[in-house]
């Protein structure tokens, strides 16, 4: 009924058109034609939508070209014994229930009386939040911030940078990552795009699963490994607007400075209500410009940290 009245508006519209253009003002018939494409519009959507409906999925193409590209995991494999924060305990790991033992007698019954049943395979892990390739939410640090279970999704899915920096930690394992190391990445690249995941590219990564490759402690037992530096950090939350951050090594502070117990580096970047990730791993593989990233990770409530799964989608 109602489409059939607005044909009917606009019949009426063209007719008075046709008869009054030669008596009426140019401005005044304009103006009757423009209410008659305003009334069909909305029409020729409706009908355009319907026709067309089957094939409009602009997701679903998006989703074929991504998975046409090259995609990169950025995730070490965690395992009790890898590298970690020295403050932490070791993963353990039990497996609960293990398969059904052959039922036809051709081979013999793989049984496990410490387990708790059978019929299919399932562990126990116990493991702190920050252990392998992981999430740092806002809370790790700062009292009533976000945890990992507020971190929105939208956070998840970022164009990502690569400040790739290895050729100086290769010279300087105390390196850290300066303002002018940034503005030279953008000079060469572009503007760092608001929203955008930084990842500094050390190389560091090469060095897993060896922790004390990944400490390099001198004899005196301080660690001399690379980190980000303050003004660099600034510039990217506070100017640049980015989300998130990450690096290969187990701290966003350089070694020299986790050892004193300082972490003023990290704790800036929580305190902005962002999180990180740490333990990266393969962003050789990735270019410095122009890729995606995902990053996810579970969603348990209130959490402190967990392990994430991050991979690049390269162009």
């Amino acid at each position: 009924m109602r489409n059939e009245t607005s044909v009917k508006r606009c019949e009426d519209a063209s007719q008075f058109y046709s008869v009054s253009r030669k008596t009426e003002p140019r401005s005044f018939c304009f103006g009757k034609l423009l209410e008659c494409v305003r009334v069909f519009a909305p029409l020729l959507l409706l009908v355009s939508s319907s026709v067309c409906g089957a094939d409009d999925k602009p997701l679903w193409k998006i989703q074929k070209v991504l998975a046409s590209k090259k995609y990169v995991d950025l995730t070490h494999e965690f395992a009790p014994g890898i590298p970690r924060w020295p403050g932490f305990p070791d993963e353990t790991r039990k497996t609960i229930y293990w398969y059904d033992p052959p039922k036809d007698g051709s081979a013999v019954a793989d049984k496990r009386p410490e387990t708790m049943g059978s019929g299919f395979f399932s562990e126990l892990f116990t493991h702190v939040g920050q252990w392998g390739t992981h999430v740092d939410p806002p809370a790790h640090f700062i009292k009533g911030l976000r945890t990992v279970d507020q971190i929105d999704p939208k956070e998840m899915l970022l164009p990502l940078v690569v400040i790739d920096v290895h050729e100086e930690a290769a010279k300087n394992p105390d390196y850290t990552l300066s303002l002018d190391r940034v503005k030279k990445w953008e000079k060469e690249h572009g503007q760092i795009p608001a929203g955008a995941f930084v990842a500094m590219r050390t190389d560091w990564s090469k060095r897993w699963p060896d922790a004390a490759k990944m400490e390099n402690k001198d004899a005196t037992g301080v660690a001399h490994y690379p980190g980000w530096s303050l003004p660099a950090l600034k510039y990217l939350y506070a100017d640049r607007k980015i989300t998130a951050s990450g690096h290969e090594t187990t701290d966003t502070d350089p070694g020299i400075a986790a050892s004193k117990d300082d972490y003023s580096l990290e704790t800036y970047i929580l305190s902005t209500n962002h999180y990180q990730i740490e333990l990266l791993t393969n962003l050789d593989q990735v270019p410095e410009a122009g890729a995606l990233v995902v990053v996810s990770f579970p969603k348990p409530k209130g959490g402190s940290g967990f392990p994430a799964r991050v991979f690049a989608i390269v162009p």
